[in-house]
């Protein structure tokens, strides 16, 4: 019997897999974590969960070269870079213990920051973690307003493989931080996307007809986040 949250060791079906239910799926599918190197087996019950391991049996090699696909760890260090509102941003080391800060340089914008090793690191990451909270709280209001919500609690993580989720029931929306680092149109639509299900908790069409009134054509922003979020998960590690 499966039961949601089981890992099946490599054998089962060739590569490390996860079970996961999804009340809100509208079929079975597959997603890629990146960050963890194991596919995610989606289902909208627990006594589905048997067909979507059947149905990943079908998928083995795509998973097998998504996985081998994945970026390697860019660790957040000196001399290193990485995207920050989607424009290339360099990271660089100030001496002391100061706290990172971001500049424009004519050269463009850089971080930089005190610490060195892990603690260079963790500055860098408390950085872009109160940047993507003061974007995404700021965009998440404007969207509560256009469709006249009462305000949400917010809170910034670094989920492994979703953007965002929304708890209409208690009103708390959650953000991967990581997506500060996608050009605003695309942080914009995550924030669209998670107050909209406050209106509708699925992906039915009259939900997708919220996002779009609220961002119009979604597409290239779910595009872009397809494309680039696995070096996105990989930032850090």
């Amino acid at each position: 019997m499966y039961r949601n949250g089981q890992r099946l060791p490599p054998e089962t079906l060739g590569v490390p897999a996860r079970l996961s239910v999804n009340p809100r799926a509208r079929r079975l599918s597959i997603r890629i974590d990146g960050r963890a190197g194991e596919a995610v087996l989606v289902a909208p019950s627990e006594r589905k969960l048997g067909e979507v391991v059947a149905f990943a049996r079908g998928k083995t090699g795509w998973m097998r070269d998504r996985l081998a696909a994945r970026p390697d760890g860019t660790p957040l260090a000196p001399g290193g870079e990485l995207l920050l509102f989607g424009r290339r941003t360099r990271l660089e080391a100030t001496g002391g213990a100061g706290a990172a800060r971001l500049v424009e340089a004519a050269d463009g914008p850089a971080i930089l920051s005190g610490g060195e090793g892990e603690a260079f690191a963790r500055r860098v990451e408390n950085l872009l973690k109160r940047l993507a909270r003061q974007v995404l709280v700021e965009r998440t209001e404007h969207h509560l307003r256009a469709l006249g919500q009462r305000p949400v609690r917010v809170s910034i993580t670094d989920a492994r493989s979703r953007w965002g989720s929304c708890s209409p029931h208690n009103r708390t929306i959650r953000y991967s931080w990581r997506v500060i680092m996608a050009p605003p149109a695309v942080a914009d639509y995550l924030a669209a996307h998670e107050v909209a299900h406050l209106v509708h908790a699925d992906h039915s069409p009259a939900y997708w007809s919220v996002v779009q009134g609220l961002v119009g054509d979604h597409r290239p922003f779910r595009k872009w986040l397809r494309e680039h979020g696995a070096a996105l998960h990989a930032v850090g590690r």
